[in-house]
């Protein structure tokens, strides 16, 4: 029997050829893989005008000879992944893009696979406009190479110019650490100090039988928690850069203690998620914090209600301004690493049952201002509970604070298109309760 060629081997030959030489139009390597792949036909490598950059992306070629795709007008369509392929991507270690390819017209578009458990979506929507495969498809390409997370990120495109905050805040250490022996173990110490008649504070540390705070705990409640004859200061460095990675953590710890205590009237912490958020000042009631941004008076909707969209009494969620904090030490100095995010509640206190959707639609509608006018936000807040050094006899003027200085601002050699954050075509609580009538 003769062999033969089938018409769908000719057509998937021809689309990884025609995607080949599409990549190199745009000027990216493009190296496929052998016959033996199961479901990425690819590797590109990302080039910076002829240079490359040692940055891969995976690719999987569809292509199609004529006729439409599903649900496609003059502005997109939607495309079906198999089930079988979305099993494999999930465990890669690179972005992987699918490329649709069509013969008749000689189109590419081109989309990012979501990854991770969290994604079940098998259908993708492609916009005609913003996801064809060219040269202006350069930048947002490159930029699902580079990682956001970290001491601080930001997206590298292929032109342009500008500055860029890092999403960390030096910390002003105070000069004194106050150590101690106990003989209670944190749980114990806890108990105690909530049976007292003063209030608690919780801003210390207890390590074996070692305490650590930055206030004197003799002028505290903490009086109660250790051995008040064997109270001493020492100097912050001496456990702030110590040699010991244990004892650095031990340090980082109290720092994070300390940010709490110094938060409280402001800030909730969510013990599951690990994120401070802004509180709410009554039921359903949405809240402002007014700030000097980079260079004006604005301010925030930090406390934001949103409606349902059919019933217009009825509150579909609450939405906070939230951020995830680090402490990370480099060299002799220490960082509060901020990763700006949100938090969902029914009614401003009774956490969402179902927030990751409403959190990840979110996300995605932020661009790199967004992200920007959050950090600079956040260190103004920061910044305005510090006790005032003018006020001579405020109680508070005594009291050891960590203070922040404002981010760093690094020089890009390129700028950060918008379009690699995704714009937002709509209102952004319009999106989010879009998100709640998903089936």
């Amino acid at each position: 029997m003769a062999k033969n060629v089938t018409q769908n081997q000719l057509v998937g030959e021809i689309g990884e050829t025609a995607a080949k030489l599409q990549f190199l139009k745009i000027g990216f390597q493009f190296d496929p893989r052998s016959r033996l792949e199961a479901g990425i036909d690819a590797i590109v490598e990302v080039m910076d005008h002829g240079r490359p950059l040692a940055k891969m992306i995976a690719v999987q070629v569809k292509t199609t000879a004529e006729g439409k795709y599903p649900g496609e007008d003059a502005n997109g369509f939607h495309y079906l992944l198999k089930k079988e392929d979305l099993v494999y991507w999930r465990g890669s270690n690179l972005p992987i893009i699918i490329v649709l390819h069509r013969q008749s017209d000689e189109t590419f578009f081109w989309k990012e696979i979501p990854r991770g458990e969290e994604f079940q979506d098998r259908r993708l929507n492609f916009s005609k406009r913003e996801d064809l495969l060219d040269k202006n498809a350069v930048d947002r390409l490159g930029a699902l190479t580079v990682p956001k997370s970290g001491f601080g990120y930001y997206v590298p495109p292929l032109g342009g110019g500008e500055d860029a905050l890092v999403n960390m805040l030096p910390v002003r250490l105070p000069t004194e650490v106050f150590v101690s022996t106990t003989s209670h173990t944190r749980k114990q110490a806890a108990a105690i100090l909530l049976e007292a008649d003063e209030p608690a504070r919780f801003d210390w540390v207890i390590k074996g039988d070692a305490f650590w705070s930055f206030h004197d705990p003799r002028t505290s409640v903490c009086r109660n928690i250790v051995d008040l004859d064997q109270v001493e200061a020492i100097e912050v460095e001496a456990l702030a850069f110590h040699e010991d990675v244990d004892e650095r953590n031990n340090f980082s710890y109290l720092l994070k203690q300390a940010l709490g205590h110094q938060v409280r009237q402001e800030l909730s912490w969510d013990k599951e998620k690990k994120l401070y958020y802004f509180k709410a000042k009554a039921r359903n009631t949405p809240r402002t914090f007014k700030y000097q941004s980079a260079k004006k008076a604005t301010e925030a909707d930090v406390v934001n209600v949103a409606k349902n969209k059919t019933e217009k009494d009825r509150v579909a969620f609450v939405r906070h301004h939230a951020f995830v904090p680090r402490f990370e030490s480099f060299y002799d100095e220490w960082f509060l690493v901020l990763e700006p995010t949100y938090h969902f509640t029914f009614d401003g206190f009774t956490a969402h049952t179902y927030p990751d959707a409403l959190l990840s639609g979110k996300k995605r509608m932020d661009n790199s201002a967004a992200l920007r006018g959050q950090v600079i936000m956040w260190h103004r807040l920061l910044a305005s509970l510090e006790p005032k050094s003018d006020d001579l006899f405020a109680e508070a003027s005594s009291e050891p604070w960590l203070t922040f200085g404002p981010p760093p601002v690094i020089e890009l050699p390129t700028k950060v298109p918008e379009d690699v954050w995704g714009t937002p075509k709509k209102d952004d609580t319009e999106k989010e309760l879009d998100l709640l009538s998903w089936p």
